[in-house]
């Protein structure tokens, strides 16, 4: 079994990146709610994953892109999410929105903040998306897609933990322990990315792959 997607997808989605994040939104939420919150973001997490190892490749047919160019734009979007990790951000995080500070505002009103903006960027954005659909190509046999979309469970479950977990985890590890695992995992995301990268071109590009 080839574990290289679930560690790629790991690194992506970083549940414990993102752990300060759920403790700023559910403050002052209830036991229900802050239950309900992390239910809710682990099942759509699972739903991004899954939907994308399914029709992902359906949908690049459709509007006639092929594989090629999207596992080169999708190793930049890898890149740039790497990046931003080496910076201590979350992978999917864009500073110079203001989806972050939105979610701020819907979990202050009390509205439901588990797809929005949990799930979608910060956890399962488009680096993610991209990801799966890539390791969709490779696999070549029913049993290889099952546990492409079995990934996706594994990622629900550690999205879980992390969440329910997150006051201890946040007091053990403190925002510097937190940064660094962050920074390692977007070291190990680089070298992904610009595999993904060096892969697409040389499928678009021959001549590079040529000895």
């Amino acid at each position: 079994m080839d574990l290289k997607p679930l560690i790629t997808l790991l690194a992506i989605v970083n549940p414990l990146a993102i752990v300060p994040f759920f403790i700023h939104y559910t403050q002052g939420f209830s036991d229900a709610q802050r239950r309900r919150t992390i239910r809710t973001a682990a099942f759509a997490a699972f739903c991004v994953i899954a939907a994308c190892a399914l029709l992902g490749l359906q949908i690049l047919d459709f509007f006639n892109i092929s594989l090629q160019s999207f596992q080169v734009g999708g190793g930049m979007l890898l890149l740039i999410s790497a990046m931003n990790m080496l910076n201590a951000q979350p992978a999917e995080a864009k500073p110079h929105t203001h989806e972050l500070e939105e979610g701020a505002e819907k979990a202050a009103a009390g509205s439901s903040i588990a797809v929005v903006p949990l799930t979608i960027p910060l956890l399962t954005g488009p680096a993610t998306m991209s990801t799966v659909v890539i390791y969709a190509d490779r696999a070549q046999t029913f049993w290889q897609h099952a546990a492409l979309v079995g990934y996706g469970v594994v990622i629900a479950a550690a999205t879980a933990v992390s969440f329910a977990l997150a006051e201890p985890i946040s007091r053990f590890l403190g925002k510097t322990g937190i940064n660094v695992m962050t920074r390692l995992m977007g070291l190990i995301l680089a070298a992904l990315a610009v595999e993904v990268m060096a892969e697409g071109l040389s499928k678009l590009f021959p001549a590079l792959g040529a000895h």
